[in-house]
């Protein structure tokens, strides 16, 4: 027990409460969940969570490094450091949270948070290991302040749980709170595109600092929020959720005639990017087809597979001091796969069965690694001949009963 990664029970803990939200929003009769978004929201969450297991102990040995060699104090933790260092951390996510919808470079990692069409506990999923390195490296500065490593991870675990339970449109205003803590409502007015309620609303526990900086919105009944970005994104791609926005600066930057151009490619404001070249790009990389309904099959294969991905995830985050680097490695490979299946399945993209075979790949690579027996390395050369032998009629049956 002492080696097991507790914090993997938070997932379980996580998934209560979007269930519970899920109950409460169909027995009040909204809806606010949509399926292909939710699933999408949570692959997004998966994938950061999974790969944070390799990241965070960089993290942390980036703070050590920092405070070891540079640390201009050294606080002790008392009651009054822990309460500095709770000011200071939340102090610093709001200017980070401000320059990442202000700078692209910033945005191109938080654009994803924003990207879902709706607003529920699945959407505080949304957030990518690019943003945990940006984040990183503003809170940099806390070591340097003189803030120990072990004071900084343990209040970040706190201070990165609350943020999950203002993603909701399940409560509504909080009375006395209002006026100082980042509520529900306060966050709902972040995540709209209405263009009232653009860029406002940064804090990340404590309100105070959008009213000293001019960046507070309060949210309004005779204005609904609209959720998502100011162009949808349209697609539940989970590769296209990640990087196209690095593909529109990538070709922004490309385009641009000179040094002070590239320059505000990368530094500038979103709303400098040309807004053509998302759909050009999208004519290259979506080849969309226009929305589709998902049939039945769909939805029940796309669900197992989350399920599965979930429940790999917590298993790898309990045991991750068991299991080994290789098999690690593989386990990754086969997360990052089946994600990519599920949007694509949410797509119709006729070609994600190449996407399940590599899948099948990956496992009968994973046996005769891991299980050295020559019954079973005869029993992989079957399955895998077998399956590339019926490739096509296995493909047909997929498309028939997914697609319909």
């Amino acid at each position: 027990m002492a080696h097991l990664n507790l914090l993997a029970f938070s997932i379980g803990g996580f998934m209560f409460f979007i269930g519970l939200e899920y109950f409460i929003s169909r027995r009040t009769g909204k809806n606010y969940f949509q399926f292909a978004e939710s699933i999408a929201n949570l692959n997004i969450g998966i994938a950061e969570r999974l790969l944070d297991i390799f990241v965070t102990g960089l993290f942390y040995f980036f703070f050590d490094f920092i405070y070891r060699n540079f640390a201009l104090w050294h606080f002790k933790p008392t009651w009054y450091t822990w309460f500095l260092l709770f000011l200071a951390t939340d102090f610093v996510w709001y200017w980070y949270h401000r320059l990442a919808h202000e700078v692209n470079i910033l945005w191109a990692a938080h654009v994803v948070h924003h990207q879902s069409e709706d607003f529920n506990y699945t959407v505080s999923a949304r957030i990518t290991v690019f943003q945990a390195a940006f984040r990183s490296l503003f809170w940099a500065v806390l070591p340097l302040m003189g803030f120990s490593p072990a004071m900084i991870t343990s209040l970040l675990l706190v201070h990165g749980l609350y943020p999950f339970f203002i993603h909701t449109q399940t409560i509504g205003k909080l009375g006395f709170l209002e006026y100082f803590m980042v509520t529900p409502s306060h966050h709902r007015v972040h995540h709209s595109s209405n263009e009232k309620y653009l860029d406002k609303n940064y804090g990340d526990v404590l309100i105070i600092w959008d009213k000293m900086f001019g960046t507070f919105t309060k949210e309004e009944d005779a204005e609904p929020c609209v959720y998502g970005l100011t162009t949808p994104l349209k697609s539940h791609s989970f590769l296209w959720q990640q990087f196209h926005f690095m593909l529109e600066l990538w070709t922004a930057f490309k385009r641009a005639t000179s040094w002070k151009d590239r320059w505000k490619v990368l530094f500038g404001k979103p709303d400098d990017i040309d807004p053509n070249i998302r759909p050009q790009l999208e004519l290259i990389w979506l080849r969309q087809r226009g929305p589709q309904e998902q049939t039945k099959g769909q939805r029940i294969y796309v669900v197992l597979q989350t399920a599965l991905s979930i429940i790999l995830l917590f298993l790898t985050t309990l045991f991750e001091h068991y299991i080994p680097a290789g098999l690690s490695v593989f386990i990754v490979l086969f997360i990052i796969v089946s994600l990519m299946n599920s949007g694509a399945i949410l797509e119709q993209k006729k070609w994600f069965f190449y996407l399940e075979y590599s899948r099948m790949l990956l496992l009968a690579i994973a046996f005769l690694f891991y299980v050295p027996h020559l019954y079973v390395f005869m029993s992989v050369l079957l399955f895998v001949g077998l399956l590339t032998f019926y490739f096509s009629r296995i493909r047909a049956y997929f498309h028939r009963w997914l697609f319909q």
